[in-house]
């Protein structure tokens, strides 16, 4: 999978740097990947959860929020939002996945 906008992982590392590990592990393990669906997806990120067009994978204990949009057949993860869970809480990231 190629990732779109990764330089917003690199942005958020250097404010949360306890997030760091996590998200790393995350874009190597994404780049790699070869899904075909959601349950692919699943088989190896099994947080990985829909909301409305955007696919949310939860990060480090459920502490940070990756909002992606996931075009399969292009192999493209579009990145949005990296957030704290209260800042996920807040829901305004939602405009971004078409709730």
């Amino acid at each position: 999978m190629r990732i779109i906008n990764e330089a917003r992982l690199h942005r958020f590392v250097r404010k949360h740097p306890a997030a760091e590990a996590a998200v790393l592990r995350w874009a190597a393990v994404a780049k790699v990947g070869q899904w075909r669906n959601l349950p692919d997806l699943r088989s190896t990120f099994r947080s990985a959860d829909p909301v409305c067009e955007c696919t949310v994978f939860d990060l480090l204990g459920n502490s940070y929020r990756l909002i992606t949009r996931i075009h399969y057949a292009d192999e493209t993860i579009t990145l949005y939002h990296l957030l704290t869970h209260k800042e996920y809480e807040r829901k305004r990231w939602q405009k971004d996945c078409d709730c």
